[in-house]
């Protein structure tokens, strides 16, 4: 059994090189890869990624560069290229534990009928704030997964989080891969492209696991706190839902905007719960992030 670690980054300078070699330190030596693919980066990503394959000789490391600029375009690079049986996703930005490869290849042998898991993803506030609205609904914002400390089947619209997760090459190989009409492309807000991967999985009905201790620590800057990322993130976020269920026909539209209109009522039935605990910025912020939301799923003009 090989596991491939494909870590796609974008100007990511100042983390790549702590990603990277924490992957390194890891205590297992043998039977995984890493294949990194640059997507156009326009800094000094490909210097710091010289420099660990520098301090790093041992480390089965290959690096490849991406001109088709866009996540999906970079993670399918990685399929392509990745040589081991299953395909692991991290982000240039989360930094592993040292038993990370360990703890994965056991649950690898132990549930043999897995076809894809997420790991958990705890925050790492470069400004040690955490924001006063962070809580159980808006974690999601962050990219942040604490599901409990058991191992368990995602469940309904439960997914992974692609700062942290993996697929069987066998999984990929039916479904096929990720859609480059969505996923982030430069410094848009476009994403759905995970929702979209995992979805297909389910369909086959087969398992897809939370395995709680394959953990990340996920570096978030302050300017990921603040209202304009998080109307930047709502509009992509409904954006990407427009895109995704518009390519399935008007049933499927139309099925998205019903939803959305649940969503507003638990929205407000949240903020007016929040605010009678004394918690009002809890709640202003989830209607803030619900209306880019609509804004997203209504507009016609980025079509």
């Amino acid at each position: 059994m090989t596991i491939s670690f494909i870590i796609c980054t974008y100007n990511r300078e100042k983390y790549i090189y702590e990603c990277l070699s924490r992957l390194a330190k890891n205590t297992v030596r043998t039977d995984w890869e890493i294949v990194l693919v640059d997507n156009n980066s326009t800094d000094s990503t490909a210097s710091e990624c010289n420099r660990f394959h520098t301090d790093f000789p041992s480390v089965n490391y290959r690096y490849f560069l991406e001109k088709q600029q866009g996540l999906s375009f970079a993670r399918n690079r990685g399929i392509q290229e990745a040589k081991g049986d299953w395909l692991v996703f991290l982000d240039d930005d989360a930094f592993v534990e040292p038993d990370y490869i360990k703890r994965l290849q056991q649950h690898i042998q132990n549930l043999t009928d897995m076809a894809a898991f997420g790991g958990k993803i705890l925050p790492l506030l470069e400004n040690g704030h955490t924001p006063e609205w962070l809580g159980r609904w808006t974690m999601i914002w962050l990219s942040a997964l604490d599901m409990g400390s058991r191992v368990k089947r995602f469940t309904g619209k439960q997914y992974p989080i692609g700062a942290n997760m993996g697929i069987a090459r066998k999984t990929a190989e039916q479904i096929g891969f990720f859609d480059t009409n969505l996923g982030r492309k430069g410094k848009n807000f476009i994403g759905g492209e995970e929702k979209d991967y995992f979805s297909r999985i389910k369909r086959l009905q087969r398992p897809v696991y939370y395995l709680p201790d394959i953990a990340v620590r996920h570096c978030i800057p302050a300017s990921r706190t603040t209202d304009e990322y998080i109307r930047k993130l709502g509009r992509g976020t409904g954006a990407s839902e427009r895109l995704r269920t518009r390519s399935k026909g008007a049933t499927a539209y139309a099925a998205a905007l019903l939803k959305e209109s649940f969503k507003w009522l638990a929205s407000l039935l949240l903020c007016a719960g929040y605010i009678l605990t004394l918690h009002p910025v809890k709640g202003t912020k989830l209607i803030l992030f619900r209306a880019e939301v609509t804004k997203g799923l209504l507009e016609k003009e980025a079509d």
